[in-house]
């Protein structure tokens, strides 16, 4: 399992499941975010999957963002 890079879904990932991504203490993604990547990309992600510091880079930079 390993995480699709964050440009193939963060767009289409609810605005609650952005919100839960930037608000979290930990760099690893609650069940719910890895649930509605898995639907939007097929990719299971695991439970020990982790955002990079660049992904959460990404993320902030990109809130919102539904191109």
């Amino acid at each position: 399992m390993t995480l699709p890079p964050i440009d193939d879904w963060w767009s289409e990932l609810s605005p609650d499941a952005q919100q839960s991504v930037l608000d979290s203490d930990s760099h690893r993604l609650d069940e719910t975010v890895r649930e509605e990547i898995r639907e939007i990309t097929g990719a299971v992600v695991g439970m020990v999957e982790q955002l990079s510091a660049k992904d959460l880079a990404y993320a902030r930079a990109h809130t919102g963002s539904k191109d």
